[in-house]
């Protein structure tokens, strides 16, 4: 069997949500969603639900590198998103293994603070994954708070402009394209930046009104994800992404999930209502 005749694989490498909106589980619904097959290599459990993150309990990094072999070693990944990685030996493990099986279209979502506002990595660990994984990475995905804890800076970029300065010092230090995710600004639209050496390319979408919003940015990564394993260009696997998550945040009212922000509907296109 050829690269070509395979089914295309998409790997998340992120921390499990056990309230099922986020993290791995999240991510291979998406996965699902837009058409790929879905591997995963767990780097953290976490105690968690629409309300908050309760506990966390690290993968060890050795088990990491395991679930990494496991993988790589038998099914063609065409594709890798990155999410949770709380601590440097988890970082390092993760980092080793993507130049090992040299991984490619390879999506990091910085993921630094959960919905809930409850923060998902120690401190000690921002300056590893800056110097480890950003290099490695295809596209780097994160929010305005996000971006700015990846450049130390006390100040959350807010305008346009200070959006793509923002991306443009991310890619001076090592990303090879930055996406700038705007759903943390304010305004009528929600603003994305791509930001690549090429140019900077707007993607924008009406800003919804929904507490429904857990997991948006693991599902926005996780579908690009699922594109470039599809063999989409990246302006075209960004673009789709959006799409989707538009769609995903418009009809995630229809769900009703927990006492706190629910989860978006990766499924909408497909749950239809029950029969009376």
């Amino acid at each position: 069997m050829t690269p070509q005749d395979r089914t295309p694989v998409a790997l998340t490498i992120a921390g499990s949500d056990s309230g099922g909106g986020a993290g791995i589980q999240a991510d291979l619904k998406t996965f699902s969603a837009r058409g790929v097959y879905g591997a995963s290599v767990l780097t953290a459990l976490t105690a968690q639900n629409t309300t908050g993150v309760q506990g966390v309990l690290d993968v060890p990094a050795a088990f990491v590198r395991q679930q990494m072999d496991s993988v790589f070693g038998d099914l063609g990944v065409a594709a890798v998103k990155i999410g949770m990685l709380s601590r440097p030996e988890t970082i390092e493990a993760v980092a080793s293994g993507l130049e090992r099986y040299r991984a490619r279209n390879v999506v990091l979502d910085p993921v630094m603070v959960a919905t809930s506002g409850d923060r998902l990595i120690s401190p000690e660990a921002v300056a590893v994954l800056r110097r480890l994984l950003l290099p490695l990475s295809d596209l780097v995905t994160p929010n305005l708070p996000e971006a700015a804890a990846l450049l130390g800076d006390a100040a959350v970029p807010e305008s346009e402009a200070e959006m793509e300065a923002a991306g443009r010092r991310l890619l001076a230090v090592g990303a090879r394209a930055v996406l700038l995710k705007g759903g943390h600004g304010h305004g009528p639209d929600s603003v994305d930046l791509l930001v690549t050496p090429g140019g900077t390319e707007r993607f924008a979408a009406p800003r919804l009104r929904t507490v429904n919003t857990h997991g948006t940015g693991c599902t926005l990564s996780a579908a690009i994800a699922a594109h470039l394993a599809l063999g989409r260009p990246m302006r075209d696997a960004v673009s789709g992404a959006k799409t989707y998550l538009t769609s995903a945040l418009e009809a995630a009212d229809r769900l009703k999930i927990g006492r706190g922000s629910g989860p978006v509907h990766h499924f909408h296109a497909w749950w239809q209502p029950p029969s009376p």
